[in-house]
Order: structure tokens, then C-alpha cells, then sequence
């Protein structure tokens, strides 16, 4: 399939579309509580979108822990996605002359425009057709990704999911939530803690699953079936979910499914604190007692343009970012890996899978000046260790060297060179942040709970890009083959079924892990023992200084 099918099918997988004229029905009701609640018919699925699940976090509330909402007591419309949560803004500084293969992917990764306000606290439930309050199917929650600072439902079609599930005879449910983001949601500070009120994204996350505890009957889905997924920061937030409440998933999920990411090593709240006095000044609170207060007061565009002037994703400092979780002694009580040492983890399956190149799109940008050994040592210590030894950043480099040739984009020999230092950065980015954490994770649980690993190999000629970050999507959200994968590891806590190979669980004496690849033969079985020296490098580096 070529990159332009390919982008065409993500216009059409992603974009949300309302229900198609063909198949039209009467409209579909269920109750919640004494309401009546209208979705929209759209072929074999049913499509309830925009239903709150939290009071609006807009005035008073802004900055505070969600609420929840009182019984549901008058008829609503749930025919059309909520705004997303506020979106910090992004603007890609490409480098020029890159291939036009190149730019058409990069320009999904652009701000969207997608629609947002504060008051965005509503969630999706897609069903089949003829799914009743007696169904009991099985769950699937998605949580999106956008590094905590951008992203919502509407940009991802769910309806494909649960039409893959209705066709491979394993019908399911499928839920999508928004949740605070950026500032709004990953405001981190001592004043923060004080007041009680840190990681709000994570914290509307874990009452969407509260909601889908006590409703998704209504629908025809089964409370006690619900297998939690995200992609990119969505499967931290469900590595997280996992750690949270010494490990104990209160009944809210029975299984968890993780695309490029995991538990990571993040560091205390108090790490956010010079990002916190930034939005304070932007916003003109800091000569109040009550700073929190006033943060609440200001106008929404005030708080909105002081974030958007803290960095991205996409800006120098890259992947460490400005808005995440935090350590914060009550949601995450310590170094989401210490937990996981700990066994503070849900005992429920999981499977848990990256791209090969995860670390190229996110090196592409303000990082290309790095051109010497001697700039990219200064980077990591000045913005990833800076409590590190010279002589530990130097050791680093050399398990990360500057030969090309095993550089990211893996496997491509001396193709994609941007500069003298891109590929060397862009593994090792894809190694601290992706890979390495993931493995951890595996190693760390083998024995204690059923696990499957992936690695996705596909769109590996996309130049400079490689097999990127968030290249899968394409293929669980177009309705290939880690789709069926998906659904039926949602219905039967097992991956495996049909004509698709045959995917073992994966152990520590045997680290086996699928291949998702380009050509005729579209899945293989690997090891998952690729640059284990390095890996383990990494992650005694980020548990000593974590982010």
C-alpha cells in the first residue's frame, strides 16, 4: 500500500465521521439513571458521543480534582463529539528539504484545529447494533496520546474497532475518554501538592473508568470485561493506571493493551515546579498570596497563552517533557518503575509493543543543530541528566554510537543520515523513552501475569521517519491485522485466533515478540534482545535521575 493510501486511510479511520446515510435506523436510546439518552445508528454500530462523565472543570473547578456528576435527570442528545480539552498549541519547525513522502506524514503530527473549550469531561460509547442491557460483551477504553499536551476522541473513529470485533465474531464495546491536558490537567508544583489537585489528567482518566463501571451495562457491555488501551502517552497513562492504588485495579479493568508506552521513570513534582512560576508570571498571578487561586480566575485565553509558551514535545528539550505525571505521594506514590520493582502493578494480562524507529520523529526538529559528539553529550546532561557525571553521559555514547549504521532508522545502513548526529540521537531518544521502559516493564512482571510484546517494522522506507511513532495507528485504527489482534484479546484475554500468526506469550527465558512487516509476509517472530547492554544502560541511568 502506498504512503498516499495510507494517509487516506487515516483521514478516513481517524477522522470520526457521523453516521453514514446507508443503514439508517431509528434513532438508538438508552437510560442513564431517570435520562433518556439519543445516539446516532450508523451500519452495525450504535454511536453515543459527547456524554459528560464529569461536572464541566471551568471556573471554580478549574484546577481541581474532577467531580462527580449528580444521576443523569433530564434527556440529552449524544450525537456529536464534545470539544477536546485544551490543546497546548504546535508548530513543527521542519527542516528543509526533506522528501514530500516525508512531509505528507509529518503534517498529521501539525496542530489539527481540533475544536476545544474547558468544559470537555464527556466521553464515546460505540456498540453493536443489536447489543442490549443483557449483552455483557466485553470493553474496550481507549485513552489517545499527544505527549499530555494535545489529542481527543473525536480524532479517532472507534466504529472500526468495534466493526472488526462484530466481523471476527467477537463483538465488544468501545469507549474513548477526554481528558485535562497540558497545564490544565499536569500542572506540577508544591503548591499543587499542598493542595492536593496533581496528575488531574490521569485522575479524570481513573473516573471515566469509574463511569464505565456503573453504566456500560446500558449499553450492552459487561463492567467486569473491560480492557484498558492507549497509544503513546495513552498507554503511559494505562502503564500508570496499572501502578496506581498500590496496584490494585479496584474492578475497573481486567486487562490492558499498550502501544509505544510504559510505566516511565518520572521523577518528583517538585520537578515541575520552574514550569509552574512560568505560568504564573505569563498570567500575571505572581504578586498574590493564593497563586492556585488566581490560576482559577483568569481568563481561559490568559491561562491558554501562558501555556502555549512552555515547551513541546517538538521544541529543544524534546521528549522531556514540560506537562506529565508526577511523583506526587498520592496518585503515584513513587518512581512508577520503583512500583513496578515493588510489584505494585495490577496482575491482569497485558500486552505491550513499539515501533522500531520510535525515537526519529521527535529528533527531526530543534535538536538537528547537534552535529558533534561534544554538542550531544552537553544536550543530554544540560536537559536529560543534569545531575549526571560527565564521565556516565560519555559512557552513555558509547553504547550509542556515532556510526550510522546503527543508528535510527534501524536497519538502513548509511540511508537517512540528516545530519552527522540524527540517527545516533534518534535511537537512543527511541531507546529511553520507548523500548528500554517497555522491556523493564516485561522483565519485571514475567511470571506474574500473562504478557505479549510487539515491535512494528512497518513503513520502514518512509525517509528519515522509518517505522515513527505512532506508525501503528495506522494499523489498529485502518482495521489490519493488530486490530484483530486487539479485539480478540478483548473478548478472550488472548490475542491469538484465525488466520493471523500465531503470538506466543512472552517470558524472560523467552523473550519472543511479533513483528508486524512491510511486503508479503506481514508477521514474523523475533527475540526481543536487541541492544540489551545499552537498554540496560539506560534504565539504571533513568532510575538513578529519573524525568
Amino acid at each position: 500500500m502506498t504512503y498516499t493510501n495510507l494517509l487516506l486511510l487515516l483521514a478516513a479511520s481517524l477522522a470520526g465521521a457521523s453516521a453514514s446515510p446507508l443503514g439508517e435506523r431509528s434513532s438508538p436510546t438508552v437510560t442513564l439513571d431517570s435520562a433518556t439518552v439519543t445516539g446516532l445508528s450508523s451500519g452495525s454500530v450504535n454511536e453515543f458521543l459527547g456524554i459528560p462523565f464529569a461536572q464541566p472543570p471551568t471556573g471554580s473547578l478549574r484546577l481541581q480534582l474532577p467531580q462527580v456528576l449528580p444521576p443523569y435527570n433530564a434527556s440529552f442528545s449524544a450525537t456529536a463529539y464534545g470539544p477536546a480539552c485544551p490543546q497546548q498549541a504546535t508548530e513543527l519547525s521542519v527542516p528543509s528539504g526533506l522528501p514530500a513522502e516525508t512531509l505528507d506524514y509529518l503534517s498529521v503530527f501539525n496542530d489539527s484545529g481540533t475544536p476545544s473549550a474547558e468544559d470537555c469531561l464527556t466521553l464515546n460509547v460505540i456498540a453493536p447494533a443489536d447489543a442490549t442491557p443483557d449483552s455483557q460483551l466485553p470493553v474496550v477504553v481507549f485513552i489517545y496520546g499527544g505527549g499530555f499536551e494535545t489529542g481527543g476522541t473525536s480524532q479517532y473513529n472507534g466504529t472500526v474497532i468495534v466493526e472488526k470485533a462484530i466481523s471476527l465474531g467477537v463483538p465488544a464495546v468501545y469507549v474513548s475518554m477526554n481528558y485535562r491536558l497540558n497545564g490544565f490537567g499536569f500542572l506540577a508544583s508544591q503548591e499543587v501538592k499542598d493542595a492536593g489537585i496533581s496528575n488531574l489528567g490521569l485522575r479524570d482518566q481513573r473516573l471515566a473508568l469509574y463511569w464505565v463501571h456503573r453504566y456500560i451495562c446500558a449499553f450492552g457491555g459487561d463492567p467486569t470485561k473491560v480492557t484498558i488501551w492507549g497509544q503513546s502517552a495513552g498507554a503511559m497513562s494505562v502503564g500508570l493506571q496499572m501502578v496506581t492504588n498500590g496496584g490494585n485495579p479496584d474492578g475497573l479493568f481486567r486487562a490492558a493493551f499498550m502501544e509505544s508506552g510504559s510505566p516511565l521513570p518520572l521523577g518528583d513534582i517538585s520537578l515541575g515546579q520552574k514550569y509552574y512560576d512560568a505560568i504564573v508570571s505569563e498570567t500575571g498571578c505572581s504578586n498574590v498570596s493564593d497563586t492556585l487561586q488566581c490560576l482559577r480566575e483568569v481568563p481561559y485565553e490568559t491561562f491558554l497563552d501562558a501555556v502555549n509558551q512552555s515547551p513541546g514535545s517538538f521544541s529543544n528539550q524534546s521528549l522531556l517533557s514540560t506537562w506529565q505525571p508526577f511523583v506526587d505521594g498520592v496518585f503515584l506514590t513513587d518512581n512508577p518503575q520503583k512500583l513496578v520493582q515493588q510489584g505494585s502493578v495490577a496482575e491482569v494480562p497485558f500486552a505491550s509493543g513499539d515501533c522500531d524507529d520510535e525515537g526519529t520523529l521527535y529528533s527531526l526538529f530543534a535538536i538537528l543543530n547537534i552535529t558533534t559528539d561534544i554538542q550531544l553529550e552537553e544536550y543530554i546532561q544540560t536537559y536529560l541528566f543534569p545531575d549526571a557525571t560527565s564521565t556516565t553521559i560519555q559512557e552513555l555514547m558509547q553504547y550509542y554510537p556515532a556510526n550510522i549504521t546503527q543508528g535510527s532508522p534501524f536497519d538502513t545502513g548509511v540511508l537517512n543520515a540528516l545530519t552527522p548526529q540524527f540517527k545516533r540521537i534518534a535511537a537512543f531518544q527511541g531507546d529511553a523513552v520507548f523500548q528500554a521502559p517497555r522491556r523493564f516493564f516485561l522483565q519485571n512482571r514475567s511470571g506474574k501475569q500473562p504478557l505479549w510484546t510487539y515491535v512494528s517494522k512497518r513503513l520502514k522506507t518512509i525517509p528519515f521517519l522509518g517505522s515513527f511513532h505512532g506508525s501503528d495507528v495506522y494499523n489498529v485504527y485502518g482495521g489490519q491485522d493488530m486490530a484483530s489482534y486487539l479485539v480478540r484479546f478483548v473478548s478472550n484475554l488472548d490475542p491469538n485466533g484465525g488466520t493471523d500468526l500465531y503470538w506466543p506469550q512472552y517470558t524472560s527465558a523467552e523473550p519472543t515478540m511479533l513483528e508486524f512487516l512491510d511486503g508479503s509476509v506481514p508477521q514474523a517472530l523475533t527475540q526481543d534482545t536487541y541492544r540489551v547492554e545499552a537498554m540496560e544502560f539506560v534504565t539504571n541511568l533513568t532510575l538513578a535521575y529519573p524525568w
